[in-house]
């Protein structure tokens, strides 16, 4: 007499879908760990054929040349300053258009709402030779607004749709009874409602500042002065000693370093991401 019951029986399509989540966490995480074993190889290690996988010795000196021989945190605070900047400029902008779109009946509305998602769908680098010559005309070479300026309004469409999603989700019953407690449309709007939008707000805030910290092309063209250099840049121009020398390990360095604020910025505010990507998805 069999005693097994349908519960502890071996459900391979379970097995099938584990073995499938294992292999691509492994796929994904393993380019990451390879940044930062190489990161903390001796260069022996990194050089050594056949490869070294997983070293028995370990070094910091990788890290350490990336602040002793160039100014590596000065380019981290350009970042930072950049991002933070553009990201507090795209909510400030962003959040009261989405109110507006999704409480008021605007004329053209739905015409204004497809721009937005064609301007959101639309590859950002084709704006670049555009942008070059407005940064000349503005002369704005060399200065943090030319990269600040398109970064806000790259990420202005995005901001908007997913706060007006957000917005429409809410009771009109609530913004009823703030105006008959004599809040007016700003009070409403910030004391009111963008506390219960808060993981719209992390959400779209967290995507646009990692826009910002990684961003390349217009970081490489519009900011030339070495002391105004970005992250991604400033880990591109990384040489060495010789023109046939390639120094992978403080590539790696410069990669872990300029990924580890973006990681805990993640885990920092996991909850509140979570929340903002899985609200509304269950009504009732």
């Amino acid at each position: 007499m069999s005693t097994d019951t349908p519960r502890s029986r071996i459900s391979w399509r379970q097995v099938g879908m584990m073995g499938a989540i294992a292999l691509v966490v492994i796929l994904s995480l393993a380019p990451i760990l390879w940044q930062v074993l190489t990161s903390v190889k001796t260069n022996a290690d990194i050089s050594a054929v056949p490869n070294v996988y997983f070293p028995t010795r370990f070094t910091l000196q990788h890290y350490a040349e990336l602040f002793s021989r160039r100014p590596f945190l000065t380019y981290m605070l350009n970042s930072l300053l950049i991002a933070v900047i553009s990201t507090v400029l795209c909510l400030a902008i962003g959040t009261p258009a989405a109110y507006a779109l999704a409480r008021l009946r605007l004329p053209g509305e739905n015409l204004l709402l497809s721009l937005i998602l064609i301007v959101t769908l639309f590859p950002y680098i084709l704006l670049f030779l555009g942008l070059l010559e407005l940064v000349r005309a503005a002369g704005l070479g060399n200065n943090y607004l030319a990269l600040i300026i398109p970064y806000t309004a790259i990420n202005l469409p995005l901001t908007i749709l997913v706060m007006r999603s957000f917005f429409q989700q809410l009771p009109r019953d609530l913004e009823d009874s703030a105006k008959v407690d004599g809040y007016n449309t700003g009070q409403m709007l910030t004391q009111i409602l963008l506390p219960l939008t808060a993981p719209a707000l992390v959400t779209t805030g967290i995507l646009a500042f990692i826009f910002a910290w990684n961003e390349f092309i217009f970081a490489l063209t519009f900011i030339t002065r070495e002391s105004m250099k970005t992250v991604p840049v400033a880990a591109a121009q990384i040489g060495g000693t010789s023109i046939f020398e390639v120094p992978y390990g403080p590539l790696a360095a410069a990669t872990v370093i300029g990924t580890l604020p973006l990681v805990v910025l993640v885990l920092l505010f996991q909850r509140r991401i979570v929340q903002g990507l899985t609200s509304g998805a269950v009504k009732g």
